[in-house]
């Protein structure tokens, strides 16, 4: 994967900013638009990101300046722009936080600016829409899937699982010695929820109802994995970056991870491979959908809203989703440029299927969701450190 080497300014409180000029001059007496871009790019991403955007802003004829905020601070950020009317012209947003930004009347709809949502799977459109309105659309997204140790499965003679019943098997006999059958994150905290959403959704649980039998069901299952010795039982302090550590210190044989590893994936001796995550009948998984979507601010300055949304058009063309897509390890957010992508490289052909199948975390309960997330975690992690059984950690949590 090709890297560029450019130094990057990270803005933690959205006061440094990186300027990316056009041809054109940029002053103001020349009347030339400037756009300012919010985004939650790190060192590393920024750069891909800041290339596009120098693109585009070449093809309209504009200039625009980029701030790259921590994205655990960013929110509040937003909340406080938006009362003070200083929210910048285009703004990223991690896509569960789009319908509350957009509640709170700091968007635009991008139908607006001639932006629609044809051709992207259903979840993509859910993950930027509020109240029928696309607000927010990402050109790039991720999910979840299970990577194995290609070499320790062959040897074992076991197959990729498909199934819950494949895999609570392969995860058994694979456990060996100091390694472990599969690792996950089950930490206290979104990120735990992300990871268990697979289970919970593919077993047909919803956010309406977390002590329904459907995710009983689905946190047993996981419950289980750690019960029988076949899952470390520090996955519920495991970050999803701590899990992909573990995978490629031989201390796992499965994990449950994202293409964002994909890095230190090809850089490490480990021979790995990936599949959909199994499911209980072997269907395809219904797993949540990642990634950062564009949005256009209400400024109240029009010209620049319409600059903004012609600026958000051009960053998601095809040709930017397949660099980005290739640059940061994701799946590119158009279904005909995703199949395009996954036929060239078969390290994302189990996150293109998946993405297809994918669910918004916001799908249910849209901006409620927060509230749901932080139950489930909760009790998953009541569950894993056997506090209490799965059924009665639910049931608690569903009665908080």
């Amino acid at each position: 994967m090709v890297k560029r080497q450019v130094k990057v300014s990270i803005a933690m409180a959205g006061i440094a900013s990186i300027g990316l000029t056009a041809c054109s001059s940029g002053s103001e007496d020349s009347g030339e638009i400037e756009l300012a871009i919010t985004d939650t790019m790190s060192e590393t991403s920024a750069p891909i990101y800041e290339e596009i955007y120098d693109q585009c802003a070449s093809e309209l004829g504009i200039t625009v300046t980029a701030n790259h905020v921590a994205g655990s601070g960013l929110i509040q950020t937003v909340l406080q722009q938006a009362s003070s009317d200083t929210l910048p012209d285009v703004l990223m947003l991690d896509n569960p936080d789009v319908q509350e930004i957009a509640q709170a009347g700091a968007l635009s709809p991008l139908s607006d600016y001639g932006i629609d949502s044809e051709g992207y799977p259903e979840s993509v459109i859910q993950a930027g829409t509020y109240e029928g309105d696309l607000y927010g659309l990402a050109p790039v997204v991720n999910s979840l899937a299970l990577f194995y140790n290609a070499e320790i499965l062959e040897e074992a003679g076991i197959e990729a699982p498909q199934t819950w019943e494949e895999l609570s098997a392969a995860a058994a006999e694979l456990t060996e010695g100091d390694r472990y059958g599969i690792a996950f994150s089950s930490t206290n905290s979104f990120e735990g929820t992300w990871q268990f959403l697979p289970f919970m959704w593919s077993n047909g649980g919803t956010e309406e109802d977390i002590a329904a039998d459907e995710t009983v069901e689905a946190l047993e299952f996981v419950d289980g994995l750690v019960e029988d010795g076949s899952a470390s039982s520090s996955v519920v302090t495991w970050s999803q970056n701590d899990v992909n550590d573990q995978f490629l210190a031989g201390n796992a044989a499965m994990m449950v991870n994202g293409p964002w590893n994909r890095p230190s994936l090809e850089d490490s001796d480990v021979e790995f491979d990936s599949v959909p995550l199994p499911t209980p009948d072997g269907e395809a998984p219904v797993a949540p959908l990642g990634g950062e979507a564009f949005t256009v601010p209400n400024t109240g300055d029009s010209e620049s809203m319409e600059a903004a949304g012609e600026f958000v058009s051009c960053i998601s063309g095809d040709e930017h989703q397949l660099t980005m897509a290739s640059e940061r390890g994701a799946v590119p957010s158009s279904t005909a440029v995703a199949e395009e992508a996954a036929a060239e490289d078969p390290f994302i052909e189990s996150f293109v299927s998946t993405v297809q199948s994918a669910q918004a975390r916001t799908a249910t309960l849209g901006p409620e969701w927060p509230d749901a997330a932080t139950r489930i975690y909760t009790a998953v992690q009541l569950a894993l450190t056997d506090e209490m059984d799965p059924e009665d950690a639910l049931e608690q949590a569903a009665n908080e």
